[in-house]
């Protein structure tokens, strides 16, 4: 059996081997762990962060194996079965992808990790939150890392492939109109931003434009009927629900929720709501927004709900016919971005607070200060800033 997915690994491995790059969270994981667990929502390149690993570090999957615990065979066999037949004859490191199919796969790694423990095992899944919660308690276990879809910077150097250094958020303020002249020195970069908001932020843009946004909807559809039920254990119609109250906040953004005027409209009961939209954001397709607060008011609702990134924005576009206002693309750019490095806000004065209490407003050129001199202004439309007007484009090289 393990000869079946050694071929499927070096069959996989053959494709990976001609993306040399590394995604941002590589560095940061500490692969020495014995159970490490990779996050993070479909799409944005889980799998090739595995083999990338295997290329790296090994020269023979008899010593390190990918496989996917989706895979039939995996399934009739067993994970665990599997596991000790490779560690038997000499495995060190076990890669299990798409865990979170498998069935009672919380209970086995435990095992597998309490009953081999000088092996190593490394682990993907599409949501966090369901691996924490997992039965066998292996939040106290397993390290966890969450892979988010490609920043601007990573996006540029897979499209033009050119090196560009990430950016540290604390040297933004005094350091901008340096770093966006080093940046814009070499490219036409206003270009190559409004080729991210559009089909940038998932690594599959390099398989091809034209076919981008078909690609994007099965994503979507496979994250409603396959990655959302096997998480969160519901009901095949409950799957319509999520998808409605989906396209409601998708087509409405940004989406201030009435749970109220939800409930009316797609007839769902008002107690499953704010279920719904945390599954909905767990899963990688919004961003909830919340205001700065301490105690029971941390219970509060979202006061915004977006969407997770400004690609699903241009595939709702092509989908629904709805028009794009950029407006709403600057602030899911900005709020995606940052959002990887520091927890942002909602403010009634500004558009964002972090928490500190930084202000940051959001917006095209034109754009003008808004109460306090201490806000940030985010500029479209810009190649470098002045002062406190920073470019929207250059919050995209923080990872």
């Amino acid at each position: 059996m393990i000869e079946k997915f050694i071929e499927i690994h070096l069959s996989l491995v053959k494709e990976v081997e001609k993306l040399p790059y590394k995604r941002y969270l590589f560095k940061k994981i500490n692969w020495n762990n014995h159970l490490i667990g990779i996050t993070g929502a479909r799409g944005v390149g889980k799998t090739t962060l595995l083999l990338q690993y295997y290329l790296q570090n090994f020269k023979t999957p008899q010593d390190c194996l990918y496989l996917s615990a989706d895979n039939i065979n995996v399934i009739n066999r067993g994970l665990y079965n599997i596991a000790e037949e490779f560690f038997k004859y000499g495995g060190k490191v076990l890669l299990a992808d798409e865990i979170h199919k498998y069935p009672d796969w919380q209970i086995e790694l435990k095992n597998i990790y309490d009953s081999f423990p000088k092996k190593k095992i490394i682990f993907s899944g599409s949501s966090s939150i369901g691996i924490l919660k997992g039965r066998g308690d292996l939040s106290r276990r397993a390290v966890f890392y969450n892979l988010r879809g490609l920043s601007f910077r990573e996006y540029l150097i897979l499209r033009l492939n050119k090196q560009f250094q990430p950016v540290d958020f604390k040297d933004l303020p005094k350091g901008h109109i340096k770093l966006a002249d080093e940046v814009s020195s070499q490219i036409p970069v206003l270009k190559y931003f409004r080729e991210y908001l559009k089909y940038g932020y998932y690594p599959f843009f390099k398989e091809g434009v034209d076919s981008f946004y078909n690609k994007l909807g099965n994503v979507i559809e496979k994250i409603f009927y396959e990655d959302i039920p096997s998480l969160f254990n519901i009901k095949h119609s409950t799957i319509y629900s999520l998808k409605k109250l989906f396209y409601l906040v998708a087509t409405s953004q940004p989406f201030a929720p009435n749970i109220s005027r939800i409930s009316s409209q797609l007839g769902i009961s008002k107690e499953y709501i704010y279920t719904y939209i945390e599954e909905l954001q767990k899963a990688g397709l919004f961003i909830l927004l919340y205001p700065r607060a301490k105690g029971f008011n941390l219970l509060r609702k979202p006061q915004k709900i977006y969407l997770e990134n400004s690609n699903l924005f241009y595939l709702i576009e092509q989908e629904k016919g709805v028009s794009i206002e950029k407006g709403n693309i600057r602030e899911i750019f900005f709020l995606n971005q940052v959002g990887v490095l520091k927890k942002l806000y909602y403010s009634d004065k500004v558009d964002f607070v972090d928490s500190k209490g930084i202000s940051f407003e959001v917006g095209g050129k034109e754009k003008k200060f808004k109460g306090s001199q201490d806000t940030f202004l985010a500029v479209d439309d810009i190649i470098v800033g002045f002062r406190k007007r920073i470019p929207l484009w250059l919050f995209g090289f923080l990872y």
